[in-house]
């Protein structure tokens, strides 16, 4: 026992050195319950065709896989979804539910993924004012940074659960100036290059990436025009499978080596 000990330390030292993590190594097996939380957006890609790949994914490959959307926050909380909203749900009112809202201590014990986003009016970044505050519904990249530190921090402790994070979903040119998607997309950048950590239970879909195609703001071409920041739907159905392969990525211990758009 003690030589089979001493022979595996060499290759649990290359892992760490790799920072690969025991939440990137282990797939939860054949089954996993999956919980898609989300507004009009998300909703857009759903219905993209989100479910009906998963399925075939799962005929394919033997797997069950099961997956159920809901909006949240809903009624009666307000129409927000926002990293202060986030914050103020499920760190401020830790373990309590609040106005009708789930904590995520209750969505942790019933799910095995968990995929959470904001909407498009999170790209409306204003300028820092040098006080940042946690408990600030101010949008800005200074408030952002804060609450989604606590947030990491609260889904840390549902080691059990993975959690998929979409990058922020933007608004069209015109809606939105050129300094606020600025700040936007450094907010994204900033996700993706400091506060994502290889080894732990989060992990992204770089929405942002796919619809601005690394741009400031939403592609008219996947608008539903008009000024309608809302993806339309032959952008939903090319992201759609896009996502299905990245719940796929994470939940079979992919998450930190595959893609994070899922091309």
């Amino acid at each position: 026992m003690k030589n089979i000990i001493q022979a595996s330390l060499p290759v649990l030292a290359l892992l760490f050195m790799l920072g690969l993590g025991a939440a990137d190594q282990a797939s939860p097996g054949k089954s996993a319950k999956i919980l898609f939380l989300h507004h009009s957006t998300g909703e857009n890609i759903w219905n993209g065709g989100l479910e009906a790949w998963l399925a075939q994914y799962n005929t394919k490959n033997g797997t069950s896989y099961a997956i159920r959307e809901t909006a949240f926050p809903n009624e009666p909380y307000e129409w927000a979804n926002y990293p202060y909203d986030y914050w103020l749900l499920w760190v401020k009112h830790a373990g309590k539910g609040y106005q009708g809202q789930p904590a995520l201590e209750k969505l942790a014990r019933e799910n095995t993924v968990l995929i959470w986003k904001h909407c498009f009016p999170g790209s409306a970044l204003e300028e820092d004012s040098g006080q940042p505050a946690v408990d600030s519904d101010v949008k800005s990249l200074e408030n952002y940074k804060l609450q989604y530190n606590a947030l990491k921090k609260k889904m840390k402790e549902s080691s059990n659960v993975r959690f998929i994070v979409w990058t922020l979903a933007l608004e069209v040119e015109g809606n939105i100036d050129p300094g606020q998607a600025g700040r936007a997309r450094e907010f994204v950048r900033w996700v993706k290059t400091v506060w994502d950590e290889k080894g732990d239970n989060i992990f992204l879909w770089d929405f942002h990436a796919l619809e601005s195609e690394s741009g400031l703001f939403l592609k008219k071409k996947y608008s539903s025009g008009g000024g309608d920041a809302h993806p339309n739907e032959a952008f939903s159905r090319k992201a759609a499978p896009l996502l299905g392969r990245r719940i796929v990525d994470v939940i079979e211990g992919r998450g930190d080596s595959g893609s994070l758009t899922g091309q």
